[in-house]
C-alpha cells in the first residue's frame, strides 16, 4: 500500500475510543537498517476553553495497528500507562 492511500484517514484508539489525529498531521518512524516503519508520531491537540491549548506528541508503534480502514486506522493503545507520549509542546 502506497503512503498517498493513507491520506485522509482518522487515527482512533481502540482502547478509549479517542481519535488520536489525521495520518496526514502525522509523521512516520523508518528504521534505517531494515527500512520498515517502526512508528507513527501523531500530535495530539487538547484545547481549553479556548485558552492555552496543549499539545502532546503521542507514538504509535506499527505493531499496535489492528486495521487499516477504507476513513480510519484503529490503534490500540494505553498510553496512561506506557511510555508512548513523548513530550508536551
Amino acid at each position: 500500500m502506497r503512503l498517498s492511500k493513507f491520506s485522509g484517514r482518522e487515527i482512533v484508539n481502540l482502547n478509549d475510543g479517542s481519535r488520536l489525529g489525521l495520518i496526514e498531521d502525522a509523521d512516520l518512524l523508518i528504521d534505517p537498517e531494515s527500512g520498515k516503519i517502526d512508528s507513527i508520531l501523531v500530535y495530539e491537540t487538547k484545547n481549553q476553553f479556548f485558552l492555552k491549548s496543549e499539545k502532546n506528541l503521542i507514538r504509535i508503534p506499527w505493531d499496535n495497528i489492528k486495521k487499516i480502514g477504507n476513513e480510519m486506522i484503529i490503534v490500540d493503545i494505553d498510553y496512561k500507562y506506557t511510555n508512548n507520549r513523548i513530550f508536551n509542546l
